[in-house]
């Protein structure tokens, strides 16, 4: 999937690496609040996801030749890499399709077509952010706990008037 060609490659860049950035300084906030462990590895796994698909983007292009459904890509090829700073593209490795139906002609939209449960392809960067962001979500109440806790703490409350 292309985002606005060679612009939307660098604004995406560009968007991973002020991400990144905050991320980063988040987790450092995190530990000087001494958070609880478990919410730092949480935000950790999708900083270091973060970090994995800007390097795949940023480097990968300069190294590999590009692949092909029938050749490999080659490390350090004669005539350089496909492609140039920050150009490059994440590589994707993993693809579990669960399970292939074909529709009934009935079924709005996409009738009479198959359909595959779980088709996306992905890489352990996408899988550590994903895994990240479903554990925030699930356990956001448990997690932020901290921070509701130190918002009642009595440096922080605002002197009651007479």
């Amino acid at each position: 999937m292309e985002f606005a060609g060679n612009y939307g490659k660098i604004a995406l860049s560009i968007f991973r690496i002020i991400a990144i950035c905050a991320i980063g300084w988040y987790i450092f906030y995190l530990a000087q609040k001494k958070a609880g462990t478990f919410l730092i590895v949480t935000i950790s796994l999708i900083f270091a996801g973060a970090i994995g698909n800007i390097i795949d983007s940023a480097f990968y292009g300069l190294v590999f030749s590009e692949s092909t459904p029938f050749d490999k890509a080659l490390l350090f090829p004669d005539q350089g890499g496909y492609s140039t700073f920050l150009h490059g593209k994440v590589v994707d490795m993993f693809f579990f399709p669960l399970f292939t139906v074909d529709l009934p002609t009935w079924f709005p939209f996409w009738g009479g077509q198959a359909f595959t449960f779980f088709e996306p392809v992905f890489n352990i960067a996408d899988a550590t952010i994903t895994v990240g962001v479903f554990v925030l979500l699930i356990f956001q109440k448990r997690l932020f706990r901290f921070e509701a806790a130190s918002l009642d703490a009595p440096e922080n409350q605002q002197p009651q008037g007479k």
